[in-house]
């Protein structure tokens, strides 16, 4: 298992080590990382089809994903509300003139999620249409995950941020630091109620709301039934955090911000920065980058414990 650790995360240093003069590759880096993210969710509804007595897996699969979501929001927002309690995150956000928050951004954040889902779908339905196919899915989903990584690195690195700067942003690292932390005991909570082992447990709370990448690491490394509780846990996350993010930023913008966890820096931005105005778009792009960077190896030195 640590030797799979080391060989997953090498792609991923790669890319991070990358160039700067990839830098007007960036826009094809991107497409390209929706393409990767898009193949691996429909390999991933492929591979699922795979699954003796599928049918009656179902109701597990949703019974472990409501949990850890359950678990994951309710330790989460205790946690964060503390530290906004605690270190007044969101008093400069407060002060600041807030524009009316932007429905169509709300929609596109919402769309982007139930696309991912339906693409899962139709690799399932595939692979329930067409057995045979299903023997190659978590080959495919294997080689796509190496080259998803190495990509991620890239993007990371051409984001604009150093390290530097996330970690100049004392209520975005603050943010990160509580999200995880709470986020690994709400894994251990959960654990004995499944039988999880711990170390499963807390990689399966380590995506952060990045569906995209917790469900094909996890399904990689734990088999596709726990690969999708680790997917529907997360797209559940984002799709909450979406409909969060308009109602509690105003008064607790910290709040709203670590609830999205890595999307911050990415998917629910635009409807942090409309809800919550500019002052809210170094924290949440602190916060968003250093869990984005923290999620993968996290969850891999976990699943190397196991």
């Amino acid at each position: 298992m640590l030797l799979d650790l080391l060989l997953l995360l090498l792609p991923l240093i790669v890319g991070y080590a990358a160039s700067a003069r990839l830098t007007p590759l960036r826009t094809a880096i991107d497409h390209s990382v929706n393409a990767a993210v898009y193949i691996i969710v429909f390999l991933m509804g492929l591979d699922l089809a795979g699954i003796d007595d599928l049918a009656g897996q179902f109701m597990r699969i949703g019974a472990q994903a409501g949990a850890l979501f359950c678990a994951l929001a309710l330790f989460n927002l205790i946690a964060l509300w503390l530290l906004a309690w605690r270190l007044n995150v969101h008093r400069g956000a407060e002060r600041a003139p807030l524009p009316p928050a932007s429905a169509s951004d709300t929609i596109k954040a919402l769309a982007g999620s139930i696309r991912l889902a339906a693409i899962v779908a139709c690799g399932l339905a595939l692979g329930l249409f067409l057995p045979t196919l299903t023997t190659y899915a978590a080959k495919g989903v294997e080689i796509a995950l190496y080259v998803l990584l190495g990509l991620i690195g890239i993007q990371l690195r051409l984001s604009g941020m150093s390290l530097r700067q996330v970690l100049l942003n004392r209520s975005g690292l603050s943010i990160a630091v509580v999200v995880a932390l709470s986020s690994l005991l709400a894994g251990v909570s959960v654990a004995p109620l499944f039988g999880w082992r711990i170390t499963d447990a807390m990689a399966l709370a380590s995506g952060f709301g990045w569906y995209s990448l917790s469900g094909i690491v996890i399904g990689d490394q734990l088999g596709p039934l726990l690969g999708s509780v680790a997917f529907i846990n997360d797209l559940a996350r984002e799709l909450f955090a979406v409909l969060l993010i308009p109602i509690v930023i105003r008064r607790m913008p910290g709040v709203a911000v670590g609830y999205c966890g890595a999307t911050a820096m990415d998917v629910t931005l635009p409807v942090i920065q409309r809800a919550g105005g500019i002052t809210c778009v170094p924290m949440a792009l602190a916060s968003g980058f250093l869990l984005s960077l923290l999620s993968p190896p996290l969850m891999l030195l976990m699943l190397s414990m196991g």
